[in-house]
């Protein structure tokens, strides 16, 4: 038998719990990992258009597109081989139907319509967001009606509640208030109720703050011009606040909200991580145009590593404590996750 060595050691010589012991081999790091990315994490953003045939790619946006209702067909078959369990829907809406108070978002053949329907006839289980503002069919681009020059938060409900009906009417699975009036959760839900979609989920944009971050979606939909120099200040929260914000997930939490969305991401994890510590209530983050540009652009030019810096991010939300992200990166994370790439 093997003698005991004779060498001694100080009990303080070395650290009697060494950390990197878990970290050492792969199959380990495995074991101990806190957070798991998962396809069913996913949301994709898709942007429609008008035309046929059309695929345009939004320079602020590398590899991002706005596409016409006929190729939506290709596009949802390819989400659905991928297994990502829900797309959110976004027009871009012509000019000469944009008017002061939104009305072409009251049609129920309006372009958003149509592409619901489409994406319900390729794939009924593919789940269907749909935003519920007014910013996309606004010719001045605020997400609410002005009156005297101001935002009238309560004739802009009674439009979005009106706006909620049709989209769900029309198939969507969630609908998503993103305008930050005061009290259209209750009222979104309330209207669905009355109608018999009390079916319908409502996944509210609850932190939505007053962002430099949304720039390339404002061109995806069409609303930087219009918008011009016009502020959002009014209704969206201001970046310094992190208790408003609890309060105002509080609101919706109360009046019906299925879950809460937190917008932009990464800038406000802090928030999400103390939305889910305060309410442990389903969160979700949304990666924005901003955050995406950064980093494909950043890829694009060879400066960060695109798998790596991809990943870490959407493990920084779920770490945060999120339980979805609606990423434009969706289709490449999960063609890596079921290794398809």
């Amino acid at each position: 038998m093997k003698q005991p060595s004779n060498k001694q050691f100080s009990i303080n010589s070395f650290p009697r719990v060494r950390m990197r012991r878990n970290r050492l081999s792969d199959f380990s790091r495995r074991l101990m990992s806190e957070n798991i990315l998962s396809i069913n994490d996913l949301i994709y953003p898709i942007f429609i258009t008008y035309g046929s045939n059309i695929k345009e790619e939004i320079s602020s946006m590398p590899g991002i597109y706005r596409i016409s209702t006929d190729l939506l067909y290709k596009e949802i078959d390819y989400i659905s081989s991928l297994e990502i369990p829900a797309i959110a829907l976004f027009p871009k809406i012509e000019n000469e139907l944009k008017t002061p108070n939104g009305e072409e978002a009251l049609n129920k053949n309006n372009l958003l319509c149509k592409a619901i329907k489409i994406t319900k006839k390729v794939n009924p289980n593919l789940g269907v967001i749909t935003d519920v503002a007014l910013d996309p069919y606004t010719n001045h681009g605020h997400d609410g009606v002005l009156h005297n020059n101001e935002i009238d938060n309560d004739l802009t409900l009674d439009i979005l509640c009106k706006q909620a009906i049709v989209q769900a009417e029309a198939g969507c699975d969630i609908v998503a208030p993103s305008d930050m009036m005061d009290g259209r959760v209750g009222a979104i839900r309330d209207s669905l109720d009355d109608y018999g979609l009390i079916n319908v989920q409502i996944m509210s944009y609850a932190a939505k703050y007053a962002s430099s971050f949304y720039g390339p979606f404002r061109d995806a939909i069409g609303s930087a011009s219009n918008l011009s120099k016009k502020t959002k200040k009014s209704y969206q929260m201001d970046p310094a606040n992190s208790d408003e914000a609890l309060r105002e997930i509080r609101l919706d939490i109360n009046e019906g909200a299925d879950m809460i969305i937190v917008k932009p991401g990464m800038p406000y994890l802090d928030i999400i991580s103390k939305a889910k510590k305060e309410f442990n209530f389903p969160i979700v983050a949304y990666q924005v145009s901003g955050e995406y540009s950064m980093l494909k652009n950043s890829i694009q030019n060879g400066w960060l590593d695109e798998k790596n810096i991809i990943f870490e991010t959407m493990l920084c939300f779920k770490r945060a404590g999120c339980d979805a992200i609606i990423t434009y990166f969706a289709p490449y994370i999960a063609k890596n996750l079921i290794k398809k790439i």
